[in-house]
């Protein structure tokens, strides 16, 4: 072995950690970023339990149910701490507890009404030419399996401070409060917060995070879940919005995706039944789940996030994520590289939560906040003829609204509209006005990206210079170096007084200069890259127990060759003329007719 101090190690160091990863060439980039995803392992991991959750031993009488298949609230997924990750769990931290705690001082300061206003109202529309609008809806679709935090109502909340000239209805915003976690008496820990889904990838915005909720969506026949006799799923006549596992912010993007993996789950519960025709309703469920949870994990992984970061490293991390930098044939020769991660793939590998038990996190939440991918507007075409057969603005595909527009324009022609359809850019200046005027079935009324902002502070999530530093980025020295817009450097700079250390995070995520073939910024990557894997190696149904035992042969293999891609022409055969040549179902397609 060299010496550490040798000084040509001293130098190559040096050049690696001075120059961003992605700057790098590709034999290097690599295991830079594997390197700071270890650090980050090491360093931004923290427990919010209070106390500390103890390890349990695993009855040997337990269900061999819950051994087998994903519980609908996430409870047995790992078996030692039964309720780690459910439904109901605090998030954990990506910062050191010491660094969450919410300036309550300066809650309100600069008022996030004023930020939303000066530096967010889109003036134009700026597409992400890279993307096509289906990756909106996806995000969006995805957040919906992994977070909600308990709100108090506007009546029991805080009203957010107008600046000067504020036409806003009525002259007052009220938003309700982020609901802490009831802590123990004397605790000195910062606010912790309970997320009402499941923290697992267990597509919980299909199944429900409760049993009620995943009790009202299945037939109770051959493990399908309902659809009515157009193929839509039901109506909630209640809501006037589709009966689905998670509703809130519902738009005609969900229902598409919502519907999609209905009709994938009950297409699985067929194929399984024809190989194992002895199954019952709960058991053809419960493997169908499994399988469809998986797809959706493996979309995100090696599509959907390529296609945001198209950056050859990216596209291999996502890649090696998944299944591993060596082929599946040689690693059936060379058993041993299935137990580790770089070489196998995290899934598959044995199961680790690293320096704490695993959660989601705020932080990771935080980064998420991607509402500049929403038009304003969206056009509806035919996808025999490329025609534009009518076009809607964002309030009339939202909420119950959404319901007509799937009832007259076909699965095949919304998903065509999607994809040749581009997103907004995330960037400042891009926020969807109808989004900062939003309007709820219930009658609140509230800017959006103001809410986004004041979120942030309320629930510790440090500003955007300090939480550089706390993902061991470099702090910034002045609001120059925030953006390379020079208008905007001046915009920012009024807005916070010019100081760069009160800066939010969503304003500077948004302002920091992309790396070439990014779709947002490399601090928000930080947490990404930290989280996309542990959400994968956390996970027992991804790791330990990712095999034929409780997915089947079928199942293994089905995963392994389903795409977004080919589910989307499994169920939509007409796609294909717009899918052909297409590499990635979230970049543009092709345009039929053009």
């Amino acid at each position: 072995m060299p010496d550490s101090q040798d000084p040509l190690l001293g130098r190559v160091g040096g050049f690696l950690t001075r120059r961003p990863w992605y700057k790098l060439p590709n034999l290097l980039a690599m295991p830079r970023l594997v390197e700071i995803r270890n650090e980050l392992r090491a360093k931004n991991l923290h427990d919010t339990d209070d106390p500390k959750t103890p390890e349990t031993p695993i009855p040997p009488d337990l269900d061999q149910k819950l051994r087998d298949e994903r519980t609908v609230d996430g409870t047995y997924n790992d078996l030692k701490y039964p309720k780690m990750g459910c439904a109901g769990r605090r998030f954990g931290r990506n910062v050191p507890l010491e660094h969450a705690h919410p300036d309550t001082a300066n809650l309100l300061n600069p008022s996030p009404r004023l930020v939303s206003r000066e530096l967010m109202t889109r003036d134009t529309f700026k597409p992400a030419t890279i993307l096509n609008l289906m990756a909106a809806s996806w995000i969006q679709f995805m957040v919906h399996d992994w977070f909600v935090h308990k709100r108090t109502p506007p009546s029991d909340g805080i009203d957010i401070p107008l600046p000067p000239g504020d036409d806003w209805p009525g002259g007052k915003m009220r938003v309700g409060h982020s609901v802490p976690d009831p802590a123990p008496a004397g605790s000195t820990r910062p606010p912790a917060y309970a997320n009402l889904n499941s923290h697992w990838w267990d597509a919980s915005q299909v199944y429900g995070s409760d049993a009620e909720t995943c009790a009202k969506l299945c037939s109770g026949v051959d493990g399908k879940m309902k659809l009515d006799a157009n193929g839509l799923i039901p109506l909630d006549a209640g809501t006037g919005i589709d009966l689905a596992g998670f509703t809130d912010n519902w738009w005609i993007g969900l229902g598409m995706l919502h519907r999609l993996f209905v009709m994938e789950h009950n297409y699985l519960c067929d194929q399984l039944k024809q190989l194992n025709p002895k199954w019952d309703n709960a058991k053809l469920f419960g493997v169908a789940k499994l399988i469809n949870s998986a797809i959706l994990a493996k979309i995100h992984t090696v599509e959907w996030t390529p296609a945001i970061l198209p950056h050859p490293i990216i596209k291999m991390a996502m890649h090696t994520n998944w299944f591993g930098l060596v082929d599946e044939e040689l690693q059936e020769v060379l058993k041993f590289l299935g137990n580790d991660e770089l070489f196998g793939g995290i899934v598959g590998s044995p199961a680790n939560h690293h320096t704490a038990p695993y959660s989601l996190t705020e932080e990771f939440v935080a980064v998420y906040r991607m509402h500049a991918l929403m038009p304003d507007e969206f056009q509806f075409r035919s996808v025999k003829t490329g025609k534009v057969n009518e076009t809607q603005q964002l309030p009339d595909v939202f909420g119950r609204k959404a319901r007509p527009v799937a009832e007259r324009v076909p699965i095949a022609d919304l998903f065509y509209s999607f994809g040749v359809s581009h997103p907004g850019a995330i960037t400042l200046h891009n926020y969807p006005r109808h989004l900062q005027n939003l309007k709820l079935e219930n009658g609140e009324t509230f800017d959006l990206a103001a809410v986004d902002i004041l979120r942030d502070r309320e629930r510790g999530v440090p500003r955007y210079n300090q939480f550089r530093r706390l993902v061991h980025k470099d702090p910034l020295k002045s609001i120059d170096e925030i953006t390379d817009n020079a208008q905007w450097r001046e915009q920012i700079r009024k807005v916070y007084g010019n100081d760069v250390e009160k800066v939010d995070l969503m304003t500077g995520l948004y302002a920091e200069p992309l790396p070439e073939g990014f779709g947002f910024s490399d601090t928000a990557f930080r947490i990404f890259v930290l989280m996309a894997s542990r959400r994968l190696k956390s996970d027992r149904f991804f790791t330990d127990d990712f095999g034929p035992r409780l997915y089947t042969e079928f199942g293994i293999d089905y995963i392994k060759k389903t795409t977004m891609l080919t589910l989307l022409q499994r169920h939509m055969p007409e796609l294909k003329p717009a899918l052909q040549g297409v590499e990635n179902a979230f970049a543009p397609w092709k345009q039929v007719g053009a």
